[in-house]
């Protein structure tokens, strides 16, 4: 006798809601998590909401040079501007291109608008200063500590010679690390800063120039007759040894009005690190590189930065590297300071003159590509003029965010409503999937904020009240397509599972084409609609989660209850009130005659 075949689960089954469920709740308690985690716990408000300013600013191109505008300088003014606003102590700024030529810039409440407005309008300032003394970005000690400092910085030569190579920032000079005494290393600086154009003497040297000024004196050993330059050798040292370049408030106060001219102190990143400089006065600036990229050598196999200078560059450059040449490191160093902050500090070895040089040693292609765009940036024929500038106080932006709020719970409680009053006991099941619903979609905001830099504007929240008519669409659609099949005359344990594989196809077709507007809309649009695009798109996206992992498996849970499966007049699955047929039925043979039964047909 053959062995009798085994079912097969109907189509749509979910043989395991738990595990659907758990996967939603683990979720759901990791976002949370690490909204508590990062103190994250409220969205980012955009400038409409919070209060600020929002200035546009237009690209423009000297004569003769059309071609400066393209993405890769846009991208750069981007990453400059950024800098500078947020060197401003404003770490919530955005800045971001908007179509070829505009950049937008949101400066949140509680800065000076013109302070800002003068920052972020005006053309990137780069210099060539050399270097008279470098350690790490702690302050210095008064007593003598172990080294411990960054290492040195890549090698600059001529380019295409043959000159020394780098070091890939192996060899460190003896000033890279602040292991000599603050006397002594305030010493050195002192005739560096007496005498920029000479070499400074090493500790050792002093010493046996001191023992042979006992029998001869010369000029050079006497005290400097300017009491002046003194005291502002002497400032210029306690302000370099006192320097926490770790501190972004130092960072940023070390060289504001410093002048071109005059020597300084400045900070900048060698890898995780931070260094900080005393550099001298510029001796060239970013006005006479006439154009610096970042490419491979394919001879050596590694990436290098090359730079061409205009005709008076050239002069200046070959001149300040024959006097840094000749002395040790790190006063063989120049820096470039781009808006007061040091990007490289490569050393030279012999003059570099034709007005070609390059820069090698330890570069990636990100890296050499981006050290290239910032040398060329500071000589581009690329400037801005505002184009827009618009405040919100936050008094407008609490007012316009209260409205917001107001008419998403007026929206959400209108759906509320309906769902109860048409649906029931089917209601309670669409109001927690909502629930679930908002929670993942406010913890996913809030955390965006900190790792993308998403902004919650107005336009995002009206993407969010329209979600809620989306999201509650979906459920509408299973609710029904199981009320068909109750009106077919079948019970509720197979109406949910014949229901689901129809209801699923609408629900994914009908997201799709709401996900596929938000893509199309953020694409084309810029600005503030890209935040209505985008939360659309989001919500869409945690529709489909939702009804899956959450609403599916409750409905199969609850089909189990005899609340439900009863088709009590408050359930929402009465059978009377949906006009249900009778029971299907079904016939089987016994002897000549025929008996019907009522039985429940199951898809197969």
């Amino acid at each position: 006798m053959a062995a009798p075949k085994k079912g097969r689960r109907p189509t749509g089954a979910q043989g395991r809601p738990g595990r659907a469920l758990a996967i939603i709740l683990i979720a759901m308690v990791a976002l949370t998590a690490g909204m508590f985690l990062t103190k994250q716990t409220t969205p980012r408000l955009g400038i409409d909401l919070a209060g600020g300013t929002s200035i546009t600013l237009k690209a423009k191109s000297e004569p003769g040079k059309p071609d400066a505008i393209n993405e890769t300088n846009m991208n750069t003014a981007v990453g400059i501007i950024e800098r500078r606003v947020n060197g401003l102590g404003v770490t919530e700024a955005e800045v971001q291109t908007q179509g070829r030529d505009h950049i937008i810039v949101n400066i949140p409440k509680g800065m000076n608008e013109q302070q800002a407005r003068e920052q972020v309008g005006t053309t990137a300032q780069l210099y060539f200063r050399p270097v008279l003394a470098f350690t790490s970005g702690e302050p210095i000690a008064p007593e003598p500590s172990p080294s411990g400092s960054p290492s040195g910085s890549p090698s600059a030569s001529p380019s295409g010679s043959g000159a020394p190579k780098a070091q890939d920032g192996k060899k460190a000079g003896p000033s890279a690390t602040p292991s000599s005494s603050a006397t002594s290393q305030g010493r050195a600086l002192s005739e560096a800063l007496k005498a920029p154009g000479t070499p400074t003497p090493s500790p050792k040297a002093s010493e046996s120039k001191k023992a042979d000024d006992n029998k001869a004196p010369s000029p050079s050993a006497t005290p400097s007759a300017d009491p002046s330059a003194d005291a502002a050798a002497s400032a210029l040292q306690a302000k370099f040894a006192a320097l926490d370049c770790t501190d972004e408030k130092q960072r940023v106060a070390a060289n504001q009005g410093v002048k071109p001219e005059d020597p300084m102190v400045a900070c900048g990143q060698r890898g995780d690190t931070w260094g900080k400089w005393v550099l001298g006065p510029a001796a060239v600036n970013g006005q006479d590189v006439d154009d610096a990229k970042g490419q491979i050598d394919p001879q050596r196999g590694q990436w290098i930065v090359t730079m061409q200078f205009t005709d008076k560059g050239a002069d200046k450059f070959a001149k300040i590297t024959g006097e840094l040449a000749g002395k040790q490191p790190p006063q063989n160093q120049f820096a470039i300071v781009l808006d007061g902050q040091v990007i490289s500090d490569p050393s030279v070895s012999q003059a570099l003159t034709g007005g070609n040089a390059e820069i090698s040693g330890g570069f990636t292609q990100q890296s050499a590509q981006d050290l290239g765009n910032m040398l060329s940036y500071g000589a581009l024929p690329l400037s801005f003029s505002e184009d827009s500038v618009t405040t919100v106080t936050a008094a407008l932006g609490g007012e316009q965010l209260k409205a917001g709020l107001i008419a998403g719970a007026i929206g959400l409680l209108l759906v509320v409503i309906y769902l109860l009053v048409y649906y029931r006991g089917l209601a309670f099941i669409a109001i927690v999937s909502l629930l679930v619903s908002a929670i993942l979609t406010y913890a996913i905001m809030a955390l965006l904020g900190k790792g993308i830099g998403f902004a919650l504007n107005l336009p995002a929240v009206c993407g969010a009240i329209v979600a809620i008519g989306i999201t509650a669409d979906s459920f509408i659609v299973y609710f029904e397509r199981i009320r068909d099949e109750i009106r077919e005359g079948r019970t509720l344990r197979p109406a949910v599972e014949r229901a689901w594989p129809r209801a699923r196809r609408t629900i994914l077709v009908s997201d799709f084409v709401s996900f596929l507007a938000a893509a199309v809309l953020f694409i084309v649009t810029v600005g503030k609609v890209q935040g209505f695009a985008f939360t659309l798109g989001l919500t869409t996206i945690l529709d489909v989660v939702v009804v899956f992992l959450f609403t599916k498996p409750v409905m199969t849970l609850v089909a189990r209850t005899k609340f439900f499966s009863s088709g009590g007049p408050w359930s929402g699955l009465d059978p009377k009130r949906l006009g249900a047929k009778p029971p299907l039925r079904r016939s089987r043979r016994t002897g000549s005659g025929t008996v019907s039964a009522p039985v429940d047909v199951k898809e197969a």
